[in-house]
């Protein structure tokens, strides 16, 4: 697959539905400078390489803000902001709880057997929250922190 209408296109239509609500919630409040594409299987936003070359990245693959994507038992939203900042993670997971859904998450990995389990709204503020610039500063650093210890 190399669009992402084709990967859309690819799902069961009960998982495209809702595979593309939480895509417009996310593009919707996407902020401005990430890019959408196919990255790791799955629908993904991230750091342009103009902004962040994938080579200075650990992976050597474009810096990934967030995934969406369908495995075997439910789809998945990989929250990679949630999973590197603890103050986000908790003002996530507090807004999660106040909407009333049950939370099925890892570290970074919020896991959804329908669009009813998920609040798009959190999730679209979650994803305002975090601009590239800040994004990319705070990869920066956490990576600047593993190379001295």
């Amino acid at each position: 697959m190399e669009t992402i209408a084709e990967y859309l296109a690819s799902l069961p239509a009960d998982r495209r539905a809702a595979m593309s609500r939480v895509r417009a919630a996310i593009n919707k409040k996407l902020p401005k400078g990430y890019e959408e594409r196919l990255q790791y299987g799955m629908i993904a936003w991230g750091v342009p390489e103009s902004v962040l070359p994938a080579s200075e990245v650990y992976n050597k693959q474009p810096l990934c803000v967030a995934g969406l994507g369908s495995q075997k038992n439910y789809m998945v939203l990989h929250l990679m902001t949630v999973y590197g900042d603890k103050d986000l993670r908790e003002w996530f997971e507090a807004a999660y709880k106040k909407s009333g859904k049950k939370l099925d998450m890892g570290k970074g990995c919020l896991r959804f057997k329908s669009l009813d389990a998920l609040p798009l709204d959190v999730i679209g503020q979650l994803i305002a929250k975090v601009p590239v610039k800040k994004y990319v500063a705070a990869y920066r650093e956490a990576h600047k922190k593993k190379k001295r210890a």
